[in-house]
């Protein structure tokens, strides 16, 4: 091989290196490659960059490895072709030595490059542990965060459930907004109307108030003639005062007169009578037996009731005759039955009937006898009101009578 031909080999080598390895110093201990790492960057961009340093600076010393093997073959390549075209020893001393300064050249090159290399392996390990502690941070961090999500998705789903109340509700209340809005055309179209009742209702009130204000005037003039009135009535109650106490002392007066003369038409009756058990005196009353004046379910006097009614007639009549005019009093005649009910329906409808007719039938009869109409009266009890409660012949016997009570008009 000739000279020119080792030079041109040389060159090809030199240019297959990446670069000027002499001009690249090695970097410093501890100091990140090619480019600072910044702390805050993401953990996967970061992870990426470093791979990528590494991955070029082994590809660079790959490089030198080849470039420098390389040139051991053609510096034994050009050894060889020296000892065959018989070139003089000084100059292949001299090719020789520039040769192997460059081989040192690339040597400390490559262990530059190694030791670089050995920096970055320390700065990747130490870079790794910094990430495995971040990322066991990283670990905790999101465990946090993610029961703090599960949180918030929990609130957020509570939220939501009030979120949909709350438009339930809403969606409710414009229903009734709208309900009311409807009330409230019609309560405008009512207040039209109450507005115009309103004002006739003042143009009334003013008319009332006028009349109110005459009345007034005119009450004002009757008070005068009203205090004169009530001087007046004073007066007048003072003197019906004085005839009510009057009239008490003379009805009690009347009614003493009465009982006296009550008593005297009693104690004649007695006396006509006699003492007979089916005639008796209970308070301020005669009493006959039913059987003494009439037959069993009949309202027509017996001939012996007659007779006892014709001497009660007569007795009445002689103290009648002694009792002054101005005394009212008149003689009732009550009627009264047992429970038994009646047997003739054709004839009565109830022991009330009966007991009135057989009143009545009294009371004529003593009309026949001089008694003026206008001095008796007749009442049917019927079984109402019973002397005896019992529920046997002796009970109902008793409470089968005519009684006979002088009184008050």
């Amino acid at each position: 091989m000739t000279r020119k031909a080792v030079a041109s080999a040389l060159a090809i080598a030199l240019l297959a290196l990446p670069g000027d390895l002499s001009a690249q110093p090695a970097a410093a201990p501890g100091s990140p490659p090619d480019a600072a790492i910044d702390p805050g960057d993401d953990v996967e961009a970061l992870l990426a960059r470093l791979q990528g340093q590494i991955e070029r600076m082994n590809q660079a010393a790959a490089d030198r490895d080849q470039a420098l093997e390389f040139l051991e073959k053609q510096v034994e390549a050009a050894a060889g072709a020296l000892g065959t075209t018989g070139q003089t020893a000084d100059s292949l001393r001299d090719r020789a030595a520039v040769l192997g300064d460059e081989l040192d050249q690339v040597r400390r090159d490559r262990a530059a490059l190694t030791d670089r290399l050995e920096t970055v392996e320390d700065e990747r390990s130490r870079r790794l542990g910094e990430l495995e502690q971040r990322l066991a941070r990283l670990d905790e961090t999101l465990a946090g965060e993610r029961e703090s999500r599960a949180a918030v998705e929990q609130t957020l789903a509570e939220r939501e459930t009030a979120l949909g109340e709350r438009e339930a509700a809403l969606a409710a209340a414009r229903e009734r907004l709208a309900a009311l809005e409807k009330q409230g055309a019609a309560a405008e179209q009512r207040g039209a109307g109450l507005a115009a009742e309103l004002e006739e209702s003042r143009r009334e009130v003013a008319r009332l108030t006028g009349l109110l204000t005459l009345t007034v005037e005119q009450l004002r003039g009757a008070g005068t003639a009203l205090e004169a009135s009530r001087e007046r009535v004073q007066n007048q109650e003072t003197t019906i005062a004085e005839l009510g106490r009057r009239l008490d002392e003379a009805l009690a007066e009347k009614l003493e007169e009465l009982s006296r003369y009550r008593s005297e038409f009693f104690g004649r009756l007695r006396q006509v009578l006699g003492e007979r058990p089916d005639i008796r005196v209970v308070g301020d009353r005669f009493v006959f037996q039913s059987e003494l004046l009439f037959g069993s379910g009949s309202a027509t006097l017996d001939p012996a009731g007659r007779k006892e009614l014709a001497a009660l007639a007569r007795t009445l009549n002689e103290v009648a005759a002694d009792i002054p005019d101005d005394v009212d009093w008149i003689l009732r005649v009550d009627g009264h039955t047992d429970r038994v009910p009646v047997r003739d329906r054709a004839a009565f409808q109830s022991n009330w009937d009966l007991s009135t007719q057989r009143a009545i039938a009294v009371v004529e009869f003593l009309v026949r006898q001089g008694i003026p109409p206008g001095r008796l009266a007749a009442t049917g009890f019927g079984e109402y009101k019973p002397l005896d409660p019992g529920e046997d012949e002796i009970a109902y016997r008793r409470n089968r009578r005519i009684e006979f009570k002088l009184t008050e008009g």
